[in-house]
């Protein structure tokens, strides 16, 4: 092996002798995700976690939502991948998803969006579906999201028993890694699960699609109460939260509350699939964006 050796984002890399890089030992720097939420949590306060799809309605635009996002309140900002075959997503996000899609945005733009979030102070995570990361690669993946200052993935279709790849490659750069539970993971899936995060447990408010909801049960309560006693650090809970009073509720056991389908609604007019006027668009999703920030981060008092 070749003694040439140079640096690569976080991770130290050295050529050997077919020119192919390999990474040395795993990366040593501490989770973003659950710094931020370390931060918030010292203020008595939960994380606001807002996701928007890539790509929505288009590029340019899409990026100055995502700005908008940090620059109103949310902590840590989940990045959608459009996907033409979603298992999770209710119909606004396959709706923004299918208005991506249907303008050309693929996965390689996305770490456009990394980089928008990261400069404005936000956490970047990407949301996924495990087909797309396969595809791009893992190992470019986890390179090519780690020089754009990405945080981590969340995946709602990759369960840890078949991430090993993935689970080496974030390892290696640094990255954390979001699977979900539900109401309905057993005893020994939340422990599964509580060993191999990194960052936070996704616990999924119910079974089902995301989607706004006008009541929120208690069972994502119990399921962030046997998520933790199973060994998880940090649980948030999405799915379902989409107004200031369920963010608060939400945010009052939870470390961080995620809400997706409310600000993706913003940027869609009352019909729910043709986007609004861009400058109405961004004034929508700001307002939102404050009202939920306020009351999610006063959850606590």
């Amino acid at each position: 092996m070749s003694d040439i050796s140079k640096e690569s984002g976080s991770s130290s890399e050295i050529a050997d002798e077919s020119g192919q890089t390999q990474p040395l030992g795993f990366a040593q720097g501490s989770s973003k995700t659950a710094s931020a939420l370390n931060r918030l949590a010292e203020g008595n306060a939960p994380a606001f976690i807002g996701y928007l799809p890539y790509g929505f309605p288009d590029g340019e635009y899409s990026l100055k939502a995502f700005d908008t996002l940090v620059r109103n309140g949310v902590d840590i900002v989940e990045i959608g991948l459009p996907y033409s075959d979603p298992v999770m997503d209710g119909p606004v996000i396959q709706a923004a998803s299918h208005i991506a899609l249907d303008n050309g945005e693929r996965i390689a733009g996305v770490f456009d969006a990394v980089e928008t979030v990261a400069k404005a102070g936000g956490v970047p995570l990407i949301m996924s579906y495990w087909n797309l990361i396969f595809h791009y690669g893992v190992e470019r993946f986890a390179r090519d999201f780690s020089n754009a200052g990405g945080a981590g993935l969340i995946t709602p279709d990759l369960i840890p028993d078949e991430a090993g790849e993935w689970i080496e490659a974030s390892d290696r750069y640094g990255l954390d890694r979001v699977f979900l539970v539900s109401p309905d993971s057993t005893e020994a899936r939340l422990s599964l699960v509580a060993r191999n995060a990194r960052g936070f447990v996704y616990a999924a408010s119910r079974m089902g699609v995301t989607g706004e909801r006008t009541t929120i049960s208690s069972s994502p309560e119990l399921l962030v109460e046997r998520t933790r006693q199973a060994g998880a650090e940090k649980v948030c809970v999405g799915i379902g939260v989409s107004t200031p009073e369920q963010g608060a509720k939400v945010g009052s056991y939870a470390d961080g509350v995620i809400v997706g389908s409310a600000l993706v609604h913003q940027l869609l007019d009352e019909s729910g699939s043709r986007v609004k006027d861009q400058r109405q668009g961004l004034e929508d999703l700001a307002r939102t964006t404050r009202e939920l920030a306020d009351a999610i981060h006063q959850a606590r008092g």
